[in-house]
């Protein structure tokens, strides 16, 4: 008998800690269509095998090529790890645990990776009915790959991206960032340096529904700080120095702060601007040796 899984062209990574949303998650992969041939390598990330019941039972149902494993504990970037490691298929791919795939998601994905190394797909959020407007309106939650000047993509996320396995060699995700988050963020813009080409793919797009805990601006500032944070890791890993870094961050800073006053008059614009502001004061905090907040841990 073969190894399971090796005559996949993609391995389909899920990383879960505790979310019963994995079910809809694993439904909505087995009902994909025109896709390569694929296997799904889930990576329980509690300190107990608490997802194996449920893993278990959607491989009868479902009838999916699934291999668990369980990667204790707490820590996101263990769990990504694990998967690297299982992973034998020439290309993988990465779907969080509360996103939902339409039927065509992988199909689009793996015809949209072209002559890249890595591409990533957008994230649209779904929001409650008792979402605050705000939030809705200026959907602070659906987000995609950050284009740089001549159309550059130098980092990205780990939510929807397909990668060829033969770029990653032994880059990881950093542990040391896997309570902060931002370790796909690293782990990308280290791809980037090495050489691998990042680009994108607008019509593979996952659906994720937004917890209402994450639909406040406390919640939306606090994680623009620690991207932040990551940002300015990221610069320090390039090379560049504190001052570099710091100087021009409080320069937009500054400018977002005086932007979120002008623009007081629009729920939205001035909490857009407040958050973006965050992120900048996030660069200058780790740029001056702040340690990175834990919001996932």
């Amino acid at each position: 008998m073969g190894e399971v899984g090796a005559d996949a062209a993609v391995d389909v990574c899920v990383c879960t800690f505790r979310r019963a949303s994995l079910r809809r998650t694993l439904e909505s992969l087995s009902a994909q269509q025109g896709a390569p041939k694929f296997r799904v390598i889930i990576a329980d990330n509690d300190e107990t095998p608490s997802a194996q019941a449920l893993v278990e039972q959607a491989r009868r149902d479902l009838s999916l090529d699934i291999t668990y494993v369980h990667a204790p504990a707490r820590n996101i970037s263990i769990a990504r790890n694990a998967c690297l490691d299982a992973a034998r298929a020439p290309l993988i791919a990465f779907i969080d645990d509360d996103e939902i795939a339409p039927p065509r998601w992988l199909k689009t994905l793996t015809d949209g990776i072209g002559a890249n190394d890595v591409v990533f797909g957008p994230v649209r959020a779904i929001y409650a009915a008792d979402a605050p407007r705000w939030v809705v309106g200026g959907d602070f939650h659906s987000f995609g790959p950050v284009v740089r000047a001549g159309g550059v993509i130098d980092t990205g996320y780990s939510s929807n991206v397909l990668m060829r396995r033969a770029i990653i060699g032994d880059v990881r995700f950093e542990p040391a960032l896997g309570r902060t988050g931002g370790e796909d963020t690293f782990f990308f813009a280290r791809l980037h340096s090495a050489g691998a080409k990042l680009g994108s793919c607008a019509e593979a797009f996952v659906e994720e529904p937004t917890a209402p805990e994450r639909a406040r601006l406390s919640w939306l500032m606090r994680r623009a700080f620690r991207s932040g944070q990551t940002h300015a890791r990221v610069l320090r890993d390039r090379g560049q120095g504190a001052l570099a870094i710091a100087a021009p961050a409080s320069a937009k800073a500054l400018y977002c702060a005086g932007a979120s006053v002008l623009t007081l008059w629009s729920a939205v614009g001035w909490r857009r601007n407040a958050i973006r502001g965050a992120l900048h004061v996030g660069v200058i905090a780790k740029a001056l040796g702040a340690r990175d907040v834990e919001i996932y841990g």
